[in-house]
């Protein structure tokens, strides 16, 4: 936190007061470098971490810009704010509607998922600040009679970089395009990759003001933030998880899984034992993700299961714990991940890496990324001894048993998929134990069409060994090669 109050700054009266009502004194670091040029008129490239306050910092700016010119619905958009996700999008808006409490301007979301109509609906009518994920932005920009954005007078992107992993390169590209030059463009970035450079190229008109808090930060990660890693045999991963939060009911958890699949399924396993949580995933519904999102964010305590989807930008208060059970796809991953705890000034918060055996090297990537992890040790004798009463479940339920196999599926899949594969190598888990973790008995039979595309494309089925799908029968579980071949990899690529 800086030792700069909010009531130094020069902005207007309605401001002021909505920011006093938020009950924020102090502003953060990237607060106060950033909002005094930004209220100037210049150029704003910021690389701040996730939790820094970088969303007041663009916000404050953007609205009284928007007060000082008297901008009103006939006007058309005058304030863009380009998000990654919905739920970011969603947050940002709540965000600005608080601030916009004492002000007459106008606020819109445009998000996919929504109704289109009801949103083209409203930006006909005037929307000042609009915030928007990148693609229906686009569709809107094309197709919507009425959107009135040729009096744009500033574009802020947030998460540059989590917007450009999420592959909407091509639409920023033909959203700056579209919109009009001459405006005030801010640009924030939690990492400074090539593509976020060449975004920040096409988006500045001028050379902007670079602004990087954690410039000279001995650690990457949130300072009130514990961080800690623990190795356990693939069989039993989720016995450990499920041990972990029988303790930790009390506390605010977040879980975080490879697949959307993965989360069904243990959200549905976890209910099943009698405990409750809440799950988010890419293949719900829009309505149901933000329902459940603002749930976990009023709650005191609970679990929330989820996928990288809810891993960047999202607000979620006082969260004690983020375990990653499915290891990231690289220490980037991680810091996103571990971002939605120990969030502010002087917060507090823990974080558990779950790893195999085979995974250990992981941990020198994160030393060189300026990550502090240490060994949390468990106490095997001490884990809830329910495996044989999980199979059986497992089993005798169709539906779950169904789950059970997607999510199988789905974790080897992601597995192969990963990018660090000098560590993370499908052809040295032992499926037999990974099985155990998804409360079978053995390897269920599954379709594992696995090569170096295998989570993006569906290749034809190709019959071998006889009528078996893949290599995979009864005789052979785990798709080996026959012994004459001499390969006895667990997968081969036929």
């Amino acid at each position: 936190m800086s030792s700069e109050a909010f009531a130094t700054l020069p902005v207007s009266e309605p401001t002021m007061n909505a920011i006093k009502d938020m009950g924020f004194q102090y502003m953060t670091q990237i607060q106060a470098r950033a909002i005094p040029p930004l209220l100037e008129g210049k150029d704003v490239l910021g690389a701040a971490r996730t939790g820094s306050g970088k969303t007041l910092a663009f916000l404050v700016p953007a609205l009284e810009l928007l007060f000082h010119i008297r901008f009103t619905p006939r006007n058309g958009t005058g304030v863009i704010v380009i998000c990654p996700t919905r739920e970011l999008a969603i947050q940002t808006h709540a965000v600005a509607k608080d601030l916009l409490k004492y002000h007459s301007q106008t606020l819109g979301l445009v998000i996919g998922g929504s109704a289109r109509r009801g949103e083209a609906e409203r930006i006909a009518k005037g929307v000042n600040l609009l915030v928007a994920t990148p693609g229906r932005l686009l569709d809107h920009l094309q197709n919507t009679k009425g959107f009135i954005y040729k009096n744009l007078k500033c574009l802020i992107i947030d998460e540059a970089d989590r917007i450009l992993e999420a592959n909407f390169e091509e639409e920023m590209k033909q959203i700056i395009k579209i919109l009009p030059k001459v405006r005030q463009t801010a640009l924030f970035s939690a990492t400074q990759t090539k593509k976020v450079e060449d975004l920040a190229r096409l988006s500045f008109q001028t050379t902007p003001v670079y602004i990087d808090v954690d410039d000279g930060r001995r650690r990457v990660t949130n300072e009130g933030l514990q961080q800690g890693y623990c190795v356990v045999p693939s069989a039993n991963r989720f016995i450990l998880l499920y041990s972990f939060l029988k303790r930790n009911l009390s506390k605010k958890v977040m879980v975080f899984f490879s697949s959307c699949n993965s989360v069904k399924f243990h959200s549905e396993l976890l209910k099943y034992i009698q405990i409750d949580c809440h799950d988010i995933h890419g293949k719900q519904k829009q309505q149901k993700r933000t329902s459940t999102f603002f749930d976990f964010c009023k709650a005191e305590k609970g679990i929330l299961l989820c996928t990288d989807v809810a891993a960047r930008g999202l607000d979620i208060p006082a969260v004690d714990w983020i375990v990653q059970y499915d290891p990231p796809d690289e220490p980037k991953e991680y810091i996103h991940r571990v971002g939605r705890t120990a969030r502010g000034e002087g917060a507090k918060g823990n974080a558990l890496l779950f790893l195999i055996p085979e995974e250990l090297q992981f941990l020198k990537y994160l030393k060189a990324a300026k990550v502090p992890v240490k060994e949390y040790e468990f106490d095997q004798k001490k884990l809830a001894n329910v495996q044989s009463h999980l199979e059986k479940l497992v089993a005798n339920n169709y539906y779950l048993n169904k789950s059970a196999k997607d999510a199988y599926r789905s974790y080897i899949l992601a597995y192969n998929s990963h990018s660090m594969k000098d560590i993370f190598n499908v052809h040295r888990l032992d499926l037999q134990a990974v099985a155990a973790s998804f409360c079978f008995t053995s390897p269920p039979k599954v379709n594992l069409n696995i090569d170096s595309n295998a989570s993006k494309f569906r290749k034809k089925t190709r019959k071998v060994e006889g009528n078996s799908r893949h290599g995979f029968s009864d005789s052979n579980p785990y798709g080996k090669n026959k012994a004459e071949d001499g390969d006895i990899r667990q997968f081969v690529r036929y």
